[in-house]
């Protein structure tokens, strides 16, 4: 098998389409189609199989991802060590959706224009799914809700969040949890840590929190707000970049709810030059990682 058949299979199985790993990986579809067939019939298995006009992992596709990512990451690791240690070949960071919004733009132009020879990938998800992707190594680094209490992950912290429960206009004001319940409330999956944060919101008061109904955007929970159909929950950074915020009323939550800190977080013994270089800009000046990166235990 070449590396190159092991990233096109390795995004098909993130993806779970041929047209969107195609995408992903500026091909066309057939010759991923090919290039997969050719994987199967070298090693007399199938990989995949489609249900509900999904691709999953077959039982002998689900072994072979997970070799496949660590082969990827020791060659991309090799490809650093030859090159002296300078950032090159793919970096994965992943990142919240806010976070991808905000504060990621200004990061990506000065990494793309100081490391050109490092193929960044950006992927958006709730925390949940970040951390998941980190532990079974998809992700190279990822910007997450913490700090986490996970022995495998070390971390620097980017950058700290006022959250705020948005409602109509004309809502009055919110004092507690009581004073929404049983409002719908507009959230991300499961996975999303501020759902997690809202829920617990909820649950220190003991007032039972209204039907949760699953959006993914902002955007989208904005206007479902603005049109009186609920509540939610976003950082202050996140509403002020969006048309519309003078549209709805804001109430800050109390502590402990009232704030929540952004990490970067990788796993342990991890911290190669891509991710080094990541840091040495996100942190702009601080002490160096090896020395500021903290094991949460």
């Amino acid at each position: 098998m070449e590396f190159s058949q092991l990233r096109i299979f390795q995004a098909v199985a993130e993806e779970g389409s041929i047209t969107r790993a195609a995408e992903r990986l500026h091909r066309v579809p057939s010759n991923l189609s090919t290039r997969l067939k050719q994987m199967e019939e070298q090693l007399g298995v199938e990989l995949f199989v489609r249900e509900r006009q999904r691709l999953q992992l077959s039982p002998a596709g689900k072994v072979l991802l997970d070799y496949s990512t660590r082969l990827l990451a020791l060659h991309d690791e090799a490809h650093g060590a030859v090159q002296g240690g300078q950032p090159a070949g793919d970096f994965v960071l992943g990142s919240m959706y806010s976070t991808a919004a905000i504060h990621l733009p200004k990061l990506l132009a000065q990494y793309h224009k100081a490391y050109p020879m490092v193929n960044l990938q950006v992927q958006s998800a709730p925390s949940g799914e970040l951390l998941e992707g980190l532990i079974t190594g998809r992700l190279d680094a990822a910007l997450v809700d913490g700090p986490l209490t996970l022995a495998t992950l070390d971390g620097v912290p980017l950058c700290e969040e006022r959250l705020l429960l948005i409602c109509e206009a004309d809502h009055p004001p919110v004092r507690g949890p009581q004073d929404v319940a049983g409002r719908s409330v507009f959230t991300f999956r499961r996975s999303c840590s501020y759902r997690a944060r809202l829920e617990a919101w909820f649950s220190h008061d003991r007032v039972a929190m209204g039907r949760a109904i699953e959006i993914e955007s902002y955007q989208g929970m904005l206007a479902c707000v603005i049109a009186g159909s609920g509540v939610a929950l976003m950082s202050e950074s996140m509403l002020d970049s969006l048309p519309g915020k003078h549209s709805v009323s804001i109430h800050p939550l109390a502590e402990p709810f009232a704030h929540a800190t952004t990490w970067l977080m990788w796993r342990k013994g991890m911290l190669g030059a891509n991710l080094n270089a990541w840091i040495d800009l996100q942190q702009q000046g601080k002490t160096r990682p090896e020395q500021e990166a903290r094991a949460i235990a």
